[in-house]
C-alpha cells in the first residue's frame, strides 16, 4: 500500500473506552479527498486537518467499540488508493495504550543517554576531559536543556492545537483600552462571493464589535447567486450605517470586487479582510495605537492564526518584523493587513489577472513606494479553514502558487533586476535566481593552523566542485607547525595559480586574521569559510554572491550539515539561549522548516562566519571584524554593524556545506580562556542590549531558550 504521492507517518487505533483512529502523512497530490470504510460501509463522520506550513495532514475519525475492519482510502482523480487496513479490537486498544503511557518515558530516557552519549564525546574531543571547575555548571545546564529540546517537555508546539490552546490560556492577557488622540477612519474592504449566512455573519459581527469604533466596512458582492448571501448582505446594510455594500450585476472576480471597494472607502486606512474570517476584538485599536505612536506609518501588519473547520483557533503564524528577501520567497504578510489608502490609490489598487495572488502583489508594489513598515507581534486576525480554501492547503488553489510567481517577476522587472523566480520543488513557496552580467572576484579567506587533511577535504571540495570562475583563495596560516601543512602549502600553490598563503604569526585572533587578510585580498567580494567545512552545492558561490551582490543585502550565509547530514546552521537568532544560537540544529537535511525556513531565502540578524560571503566595500565600511572579540561572538557582531547601517542578511538554504565544526580550535581548558569568553559574552551584553533583547526577524511570542516553540511560562531575558 505504498505510492510515490502520499507518505504515512503515523497510523493507529487508540482508546480503550471511545476507540478513534488516526493517520497523520503528507500528498504530494493536489484536489484529494478521503473515504473511510467501517465493517464495509462508508463512514462520513470524521475530520481531515491540513497544515498549511508543510502541507501534512491528519485524519480522525470516532469508531464504534463494536467495529472491526477499517480501511481508508485516498481518492486522487477519482481513483481510490488503498493507504490503511486494520482491525479494531480490544487487546489491541489496550496495548496501545499500555504504549502511550510508557513510550514517552522511554523517549525521555532515550534522550538522555543520546544526549551524555554526544556530551562526553564532545568533551574528549575538545577537552580530553580537562574541563576547568568553572566551566561544570555551564555544562551541567547545556545538559539539562538539550534534554528539554529533544523531549519538548518545556515548550508548547504551535501546530499542535492542544499546546496552542494551552499557551492562549496562559499569556493572552486583556488589553486595556485606553483613550487614543489620532482617530483615522479605517475602511475594511470586504469582496464578499457565495459566503454562507453563518460565516458572513461571524465576519461582520466580529468587526462591529471592535473596541475602536471609528471604521466603515465596505461590503462588494461579486454578482453571488447564493440567495442568502444576499439577504444577509441587505439585513446588515440596514444594520449599521458604518456599513456600505455595492452589488456588482457581473462577476469579476476578487480584484476587481476589491478595486470596487477601494473605490467606495472614504478612510484614510484601508484593511483588507476576506468575507469568512474574523478580527480580534481589538485589532484596529492595536494599529491605531501603533499609528499613535508613529502617524507617518504606511503599512502595518500583524500575527495570525486559522479558525479550523469546527471554528477552532490553530496554526498560529508568528511572523518576523518587516523582511524584504523574505517577501520575495513568500507572503508572509498575509493578514492583518492595513496600507495607507493614497498610496494604494496611487498604484491603481489590484491588478486584474492576478486573483489568487491580489494582496502579495500589493505589499511588493506599495513596499517599492514606502519603507514606513511596522509589524504588530500579536494574532489579531483568524484565517478561516474551509474546503477549497488556501487557508488548507495551498493545493486547493494551485494557480495562487503560479499567480505568485508571476507577481514576483513582474516585481523584479519593476526593480530593473535580472533574476528568475524559480518555484521550490518541496514548499510553496519560491527562489530568487539573481543574474550576474559577469563573475567579480571573490577572495575566499580561511584561518587555519595545521590538521592539513582537514584542510586539504574543504580545499578538494572547493576547487573541484565550485562553478565559480574568478576566485582566489588565501588560506592565512596561522602559527602552524607540522611538516605536513607546509607540504600541503607548496602543493596547493604548485596546482592552483589563484592559491596563496598569508602567514599570521601571532596570538589566535579569528578578527584580526580576517581583518588582515581582507586588507592585502584583491575580490570586491569576501568570503570567510572555515577550514573544517567541505563544499555541497557546487554553485555555492554564484547563488551567495549574487545575493550579495544586492544593493540592501549585507551578508549572506548557507544551509550548514553535520557529517551525518543533520542542519549545523539554519541562520542565528540573537538572544536564543544566551548572545545567540543557531536555528533548527540537529533538524533532519530534509526538513522543509516552519514555512520553508529550511528551503526558501530568509532574513536573518545574523548568519555564521564558518561560511559567509558579504561585499568588501560594506565590510569595510562596517570596520570588518571586531577585534576586541578574539574568538567569540566576532561574527554576531558583525552581522549586527551591518543590520545597524541599514542592510539585511540573509540565509539562502538552497546552498549546502558540511561543516566538521571547529576542529582546530584548540581545548579551551585554562581558566584564562575561560574568563575570556566571559568578557567577550559582557561585551556583547553591554554593546548590543538592545538587539539581543528583541531580534527583529524572530517573533518574541516564541521562547528564548528553544526555536520557534512556545514558552510555557513566561522567560526571563
Amino acid at each position: 500500500m505504498k505510492y510515490d504521492f502520499i507518505g504515512i507517518t503515523k497510523q493507529n487505533i487508540r482508546g480503550v473506552v471511545n476507540p478513534g483512529l488516526t493517520i497523520q502523512g503528507v500528498v504530494q497530490k493536489k484536489n484529494y479527498s478521503f473515504l473511510v470504510e467501517v465493517d464495509g460501509k462508508e463512514q462520513k463522520d470524521f475530520d481531515v486537518l491540513i497544515n498549511s506550513a508543510t502541507g501534512d495532514f491528519t485524519l480522525t475519525a470516532i469508531l464504534d467499540k463494536k467495529s472491526k475492519y477499517i480501511k481508508v482510502y485516498i481518492i486522487v482523480d477519482k481513483e481510490k488508493y488503498l493507504i490503511y487496513k486494520g482491525k479494531n479490537t480490544f487487546f489491541g486498544r489496550v496495548r496501545g495504550k499500555i504504549k502511550d503511557l510508557f513510550f514517552p518515558a522511554f523517549v525521555l530516557v532515550r534522550s538522555i543517554f543520546i544526549t551524555l552519549g554526544k556530551g562526553i564525546r564532545y568533551l574528549w574531543h575538545e577537552y580530553h576531559f580537562l574541563v576547568p571547575p568553572r566551566l561544570w555548571g555551564k555544562f551541567w545546564k547545556d545538559f539539562k536543556l538539550r534534554v528539554r529540546q529533544r523531549g519538548m517537555k518545556y515548550y508548547y508546539n504551535p501546530f499542535h492545537k492542544y499546546d496552542y490552546h494551552k499557551w492562549l490560556d496562559e499569556f493572552s492577557g486583556d488589553t486595556e483600552v485606553e483613550e487614543l488622540k489620532y482617530q483615522p477612519l479605517i475602511s475594511i474592504l470586504i469582496p464578499v462571493y457565495n459566503i454562507g449566512r453563518t460565516y458572513l455573519e461571524e465576519c461582520i459581527d466580529s468587526i462591529l464589535g471592535q473596541s475602536y469604533e471609528h471604521f466603515e466596512i465596505c461590503l462588494v458582492d461579486d454578482c453571488s447567486t447564493n440567495e442568502e448571501t444576499l439577504n444577509t448582505l441587505k439585513e446588515y446594510e440596514e444594520k449599521d450605517e458604518r456599513i456600505h455594500v455595492k452589488y456588482r450585476k457581473k462577476n469579476g472576480h476578487i480584484s476587481k470586487a476589491s478595486n470596487d471597494a477601494l473605490k467606495m472607502a472614504k478612510g484614510e486606512f484601508i484593511a483588507l479582510v476576506d468575507n469568512d474570517d474574523t478580527l480580534d476584538c481589538h485589532a484596529l485599536y492595536e494599529v491605531v495605537k501603533v499609528l499613535n505612536q508613529n502617524k507617518e506609518l504606511d503599512f502595518i501588519y500583524s500575527d495570525e492564526d486559522k479558525l479550523d473547520l469546527k471554528g477552532e483557533r490553530c496554526d498560529p503564524n508568528f511572523k518576523p518584523d518587516w523582511s524584504p528577501d523574505t517577501l520575495l520567497s513568500l507572503n508572509y504578510i498575509c493578514h492583518l493587513s492595513v496600507l495607507r489608502k493614497s498610496i494604494v490609490d496611487k498604484l491603481g489598487g489590484f491588478t486584474v489577472g492576478l486573483e489568487g495572488a491580489q494582496d502579495y502583489d500589493l505589499f511588493l508594489r506599495v513596499t517599492e513606494e514606502t519603507n514606513r513598515i511596522h509589524h504588530i507581534p500579536k494574532i489579531l486576525y483568524h484565517w478561516r479553514m474551509v474546503e477549497g480554501s488556501t487557508s488548507m492547503t495551498i493545493d486547493n488553489k494551485s494557480y495562487a502558487v503560479d499567480k505568485g510567481k508571476k507577481a514576483l517577476e513582474n516585481a523584479l522587472k519593476r526593480r530593473n533586476i535580472d533574476a528568475d523566480v524559480l518555484k521550490d520543488e518541496k514548499s510553496p513557496y519560491y527562489i530568487v535566481d539573481y543574474h550576474m552580467k559577469k563573475e567579480p572576484l571573490v577572495s575566499i579567506i580561511i584561518p587555519t593552523k595545521d590538521l592539513a587533511s582537514t584542510l586539504d577535504t574543504c580545499l578538494t571540495s572547493l576547487f573541484q566542485k565550485t562553478t565559480y570562475k574568478n576566485f582566489e583563495v588565501i588560506v592565512v596560516n596561522n602559527n602552524s607547525e607540522e611538516d605536513d601543512t607546509f607540504a600541503l602549502f607548496d602543493r596547493y600553490k604548485k596546482l592552483y595559480k589563484n592559491f596563496k598563503v598569508l602567514d599570521a604569526n601571532f596570538e589566535f585572533n579569528y578578527s584580526k586574521i580576517n581583518n588582515m587578510a581582507v586588507k592585502k585580498c584583491k575580490g570586491e567580494y569576501i568570503c570567510l569559510l572555515n577550514n573544517d567545512t567541505e563544499i555541497i552545492s557546487p554553485n555555492w558561490l554564484n547563488v551567495m554572491v549574487s545575493y550579495a551582490s544586492q544593493p540592501h543585502i549585507g551578508a549572506v550565509g548557507p544551509k550548514l550539515l553535520y557529517p551525518d547530514e543533520t542542519v549545523q546552521h539554519g541562520g542565528v537568532i540573537l538572544g536564543l539561549g544566551g548572545v545567540a544560537s543557531h536555528a533548527y540544529i540537529g533538524a533532519s537535511k530534509s526538513d522543509v522548516g516552519m514555512y520553508g525556513r529550511l528551503r526558501v531565502p530568509y532574513n536573518y540578524s545574523a548568519v555564521t562566519a564558518a561560511c559567509l560571503v558579504v561585499s568588501k566595500k560594506k565590510y569595510l565600511e562596517v570596520q570588518g571584524l571586531e577585534e576586541k572579540l578574539k574568538v567569540a561572538y566576532n561574527d554576531i557582531d558583525f552581522n549586527i554593524k551591518l543590520l545597524e547601517k541599514g542592510y539585511y542578511n540573509v540565509f539562502v538554504p538552497q546552498v549546502e556545506l558540511f561543516h566538521f565544526e571547529s576542529k582546530s580550535r584548540g581545548y579551551d581548558t585554562t581558566s584564562e580562556k575561560y574568563q575570556r569568553f566571559l568578557k567577550e559574552e559582557a561585551f556583547m551584553y553591554e554593546k548590543w542590549k538592545n538587539r539581543l533583547d528583541y531580534d527583529c526577524f524572530y517573533n518574541q511570542n516564541f521562547s528564548q531558550k528553544y526555536w520557534f516553540v512556545l514558552p510555557m511560562k513566561k522567560e526571563e531575558k
